[in-house]
């Protein structure tokens, strides 16, 4: 795993865990923007950390 995907990984946490705690404390319906926003930051991280593939030395 990269450091862009990781840092991807680490985003998703903070923005659901943000919308949830904001939901809860506040009873605003308006902060599951903010999961709905993480689910899809993570679901690009998944498809596009998947499409990489690890490097390899040059082929003989």
């Amino acid at each position: 795993m990269n450091g862009a995907l990781k840092a991807a990984w680490g985003l998703v946490a903070f923005v659901v865990a943000a919308g949830l705690v904001l939901w809860l404390v506040t009873g605003e319906v308006v902060f599951a923007v903010f999961i709905v926003l993480g689910v899809l930051t993570g679901l690009g991280a998944w498809l596009t950390g998947r499409s990489t593939t690890p490097k390899r030395g040059p082929t003989p």
